[in-house]
């Protein structure tokens, strides 16, 4: 097979779907060395993303979410000879006449269109064409999937679940040195929850900052910090005001995007990883926290649930007193926390990049040989989420 992986996206930011896309491309790379693989990169993404013999950087100059994208990757794909190309940003090619594999991260766009952009509107305003265009369809959940079949009438049979998994570099690390390293490093309290993810409305930031200062005005916890690690996106503006609103600023810190090593000790210094996000396509941050043993309060909405399982508390993103409930418990109960993270490090040990790596293999196999849709498939081994509040 020659496979071509469009990854020109992780030039223009290195989380979400860039960080799905080189941990993929990282893991097929380590098992398949039969197949040749072209990745297309940026033009001043020079570097290529995998240094392996049948692994080749190309450079594609069509530019990424505009118009015209979509006019000139079927001219410079024709250029290679490809039996398959893999969009993992949503939208394939929808000229092109080779087989397309998509990944539909989220339709985060459909339950929440109110928050796009002009550009972001137009480029996912496509995810109809994308998805009757494309050959097969990965998502990182069932929740997705149901999303993808509800929302936009897509097959069942034409929908694969892959599940994502938290970087290998993600794991325990000695408790007590880290954090004070991390805490150092960034001026945060010795105690202190953490936040991971783009600071926009979807990600309910504000809910968290309304929770924050009940737990700060009910339990008298003025000596505990809420780090915020992300980029700004759309509306950023509006949680920047609310921590002053909120009388905040001496709490809160926004420590901005962080390298993957302060990341990694972040979550393990933290005492409570919080995700309170209003909707999720599968939500990785909390997965990194349980491999980091770091215990981890989610939303109990879309994947969340399913991503978790009973290894991590589960609350109303609505209820914002509720989610201060569940940080009051983590942050006060030992026996909770030790429970949490034993349960948690489990959970996380039933997802790997090798296991994606090798469904999506398994993927591009049937699209190539096969003109019938792959069969969908499952769930990792592991008791159904259950909420404890």
């Amino acid at each position: 097979m020659q496979i071509g992986i469009d990854a020109r996206l992780v030039y223009h930011q290195p989380a979400g779907i860039s960080r799905y896309t080189r941990y993929l491309m990282r893991a097929i790379s380590e098992i398949n060395r039969d197949d040749d693989f072209i990745v297309f990169q940026h033009r001043r993404h020079t570097e290529p993303l995998i240094s392996k013999p049948n692994f080749r950087r190309a450079t594609l100059f069509a530019p990424v979410h505009t118009r015209l994208e979509q006019l000139m990757l079927p001219l410079e794909l024709m250029r290679f000879s490809l039996d398959l190309l893999h969009s993992t940003d949503f939208i394939p090619p929808l000229h092109a006449s080779l087989p397309t594999v998509i990944t539909v991260h989220d339709l985060a766009f459909l339950h929440w269109p109110h928050f796009l952009t002009k550009d972001s509107a137009a480029y996912y305003g496509q995810i109809d064409r994308g998805v009757r265009r494309a050959s097969h369809i990965i998502v990182p959940s069932e929740s997705t999937k149901k999303d993808l079949i509800a929302q936009l009438g897509v097959p069942k049979n034409k929908v694969s679940v892959i599940y994502e998994a938290a970087d290998g570099s993600f794991g325990p690390l000695p408790v007590e040195p880290t954090r004070r390293q991390v805490c150092q490093r960034y001026g945060l309290p010795d105690t202190f929850f953490l936040f991971v993810g783009t600071i926009e409305p979807r990600k309910n930031v504000d809910g968290l900052l309304r929770a924050f200062r009940h737990l700060l005005d009910k339990y008298n916890t003025d000596n505990v910090g809420l780090a915020i690690a992300g980029g700004r996106g759309w509306l950023y503006e509006e949680v920047l005001d609310l921590i002053r609103k909120l009388k905040l600023e001496h709490n809160v810190f926004t420590l901005g995007r962080v390298s993957d090593s302060d990341l990694h000790k972040l979550y393990v210094g933290a005492r409570c990883h919080v995700h309170p996000a209003h909707y999720e396509g599968f939500g990785l941050p909390p997965l990194e926290a349980m491999a980091c043993g770091t215990p981890t309060i989610v939303s109990n909405v879309s994947s969340l649930p399913e991503v978790v399982g009973d290894a991590a508390l589960l609350v109303n993103p609505e209820n914002w007193e509720e989610l201060a409930v569940a940080m009051h418990r983590v942050l006060t109960d030992d026996q909770l926390h030790a429970e949490l993270r034993e349960k948690g490090l489990q959970r996380a040990s039933c997802f790997s990049w090798e296991q994606a790596a090798e469904r999506t293999l398994e993927v591009y196999r049937h699209v190539i040989e096969d003109p019938a849709p792959v069969a969908a498939t499952g769930t990792p081994a592991a008791s159904p989420p259950t909420s404890r509040l």
